[in-house]
């Protein structure tokens, strides 16, 4: 997985249905390279399938909507090399890190929290590997939001 990887599933997290030619116009690359990209993360398990999302679905209501998936909240210890700077920089510079809502620096044993929503714990994973791998974190800790104020 790298950088052209992380947009491609972003953009099929968008829309599934993107044709391979304007997909890989978004990454920079050609038609039949993204192709060659999406049917290897697909030969891989990193696309396990596609789905449709319809337009009155919501949290709580039948099937998944833009509120449903994992709300989290990530605690990340900065690597000592990383500077909080170099971390809020990661974390907008592309592809940035659209998973996560908030950040804010905080006092206590770890660095930074995190409000993040992912769809499922394989995205989550894959976010806690991103911030390890490019963002400079060294540590997380992560906690589920069960329900919220009037759930």
């Amino acid at each position: 997985m790298d950088a052209i990887d992380d947009a491609i599933l972003r953009e099929l997290t968008d829309d599934a249905r993107l044709p391979f030619r304007e997909l890989g116009a978004r990454v920079g690359l050609s038609a039949n390279a993204a192709a060659a990209r999406v049917r290897r993360m697909q030969e891989d398990g990193t696309i396990r399938g596609f789905t449709i999302v319809t337009a009155g679905a919501r949290r709580g209501g039948p099937g998944p909507g833009p509120d449903a998936g994992l709300e989290v909240f990530v605690e990340v210890r900065l690597a000592p090399e990383t500077t909080n700077d170099d971390f809020a920089a990661a974390l907008v510079r592309p592809p940035g890190f659209p998973q996560v809502l908030d950040a804010v620096h905080v006092t206590g044993s770890y660095d930074y929290l995190l409000h993040a929503r992912v769809a499922d714990p394989v995205a989550l994973d894959h976010l806690v590997r991103r911030l390890k791998r490019e963002a400079g974190a060294a540590q997380t800790f992560t906690r589920l939001a069960l329900r919220g104020p009037g759930s």
